[in-house]
């Protein structure tokens, strides 16, 4: 409402080129009311007008008998500046690195401490004299466990496939060693002495 009463008064003050303002068949003249008159009446024709708050600047001309306004607007033009500096690659690469680095150590930790438990419960074993044949059913549930987190330690690749097929193997042999220890399992002749001295 401010913005019209604006560009009426403005059009009031040029005589020369408007002499008379007519909106809804309500005029008002210009060379026979004061300017306060003038923007009072103006501003009492106009409160029934609503204008959208896009428009920026009003331009009034007159047609014949007919006063007209027309928005303009005004572009406002907004650059976006592309960021200076570019992610560090190499920083990049060292945090994967980094991470790599300790998923892959607990997988292996967790393989050779699966290994150690197999390997102390089989040592116990062997060392016990009066040892039952269903004691090593304990064992082989660790080796289990152990077999797993070398496979898992394989998949991820944290270890190579024939580290892990060596390291099976090893707690392989020796359960066997155990067994024949304890006359649990009756291999060859020939398979038994290789046994034996892998074992050891």
């Amino acid at each position: 409402m401010a913005t019209i009463v604006q560009c009426l008064s403005s059009c009031a003050t040029l005589e020369s080129q408007f002499k008379v303002l007519s909106i809804k068949g309500i005029s008002c003249s210009s060379s026979s009311s004061s300017f306060s008159t003038r923007r009072a009446s103006s501003a009492a024709v106009c409160s029934s007008l609503s204008f959208s708050q896009s428009v920026s600047q009003c331009v009034a001309f007159s047609s014949g008998n007919m006063w007209e306004q027309k928005p303009m607007r005004q572009l406002i033009v907004c650059e976006a500046t592309a960021p200076t500096k570019k992610a560090d690659s190499a920083a990049k690469r060292a945090r994967q690195a980094e991470k790599r680095r300790i998923y892959n150590k607990s997988k292996k930790s967790e393989a050779r401490t699966r290994m150690k438990k197999v390997l102390e419960a089989l040592e116990g074993l062997k060392k016990k004299a009066d040892a039952q044949p269903d004691e090593i059913v304990s064992v082989e549930k660790l080796i289990g466990e152990a077999y797993s987190a070398i496979d898992k330690a394989v998949k991820v690749k944290a270890l190579h496939k024939n580290t892990g097929a060596r390291r099976k193997s090893r707690l392989a042999r020796r359960k066997k060693a155990v067994e024949i220890h304890h006359g649990w399992y009756v291999p060859d002749a020939a398979a038994a002495s290789e046994a034996v001295t892998m074992a050891a």
